[in-house]
């Protein structure tokens, strides 16, 4: 696979993951347009993590409009248009409203968001990053941001069982899942290169590299 030739490469994964911290890092490398989300940007995140039940619909709207008006100029590429890197595809916003939204809003919510799903084209290749719960809540909880002091390690599991459910039926772009616990390829030099390696020999729809994994083949000599 040649990065630099796709048109959209979507990193994603849990809050605390390290994708936006990828998606400059991989950007930088390939001199490519970035396309981040603004969760500052939205007035209801802050009080959403204070009472997800109150705040859920109107902070799941927000971001919904938000990520639309972001990804809708890639519906008409120019010739010469840069890669475009990203710490997000819009389908993830249906996964976050099945999760926090009841069941009335979430039939609302629907409506507005089948519409407008047909006017985003997929990426090209998702990077999925995974890390365990645990690992998350510790990583989000050291970069200190106030309104993210309420999330729990409970609904980070959740949001985790949420992508994992969403991505063993997505057929949208080919993903690319990478195990970080123990790997930093977004702050390590070595560990981007090694990313880099394991991008340029993946082929097909699903690849999945965790640094583990090649150390116990390496030590079995498999």
């Amino acid at each position: 696979m040649q990065l630099d030739t796709l048109r959209h490469i979507a990193i994603e994964g849990v809050i605390g993951v390290g994708k936006s911290s990828l998606a400059r890092r991989l950007g930088s490398h390939l001199n490519a347009e970035l396309m981040m989300e603004t969760p500052d940007e939205n007035p209801f995140l802050e009080r959403f993590y204070a009472d997800q039940v109150g705040y859920a619909f109107q902070t799941q709207l927000s971001f919904l409009f938000q990520r639309l008006k972001q990804v809708q100029g890639m519906s008409q590429p120019g010739m010469f248009s840069p890669v475009i890197v990203s710490d997000f595809v819009f389908a993830k916003d249906a996964l976050f409203a099945r999760l926090n939204l009841s069941d009335d809003e979430y039939r609302l919510y629907s409506q507005m968001y089948s519409q407008a799903a047909q006017q985003v084209p997929e990426p090209d290749l998702v990077i999925w990053l995974q890390a365990p719960p645990a690992t998350l809540l510790g990583r989000v909880k050291r970069r200190g941001i106030r309104m993210e002091s309420n999330i729990s390690e409970d609904y980070l599991g959740r949001l985790c069982t949420a992508y994992a459910d969403h991505f063993s039926s997505y057929d949208g772009a080919p993903v690319f899942t990478v195990a970080t616990e123990h790997f930093n390829p977004a702050n390590q030099e070595a560990d981007f290169s090694t990313l880099l390696e394991k991008l340029a020999a993946f082929s097909g729809r699903r690849g999945y590299f965790s640094p583990r994994a090649d150390f116990a083949k390496t030590v079995s000599g498999l």
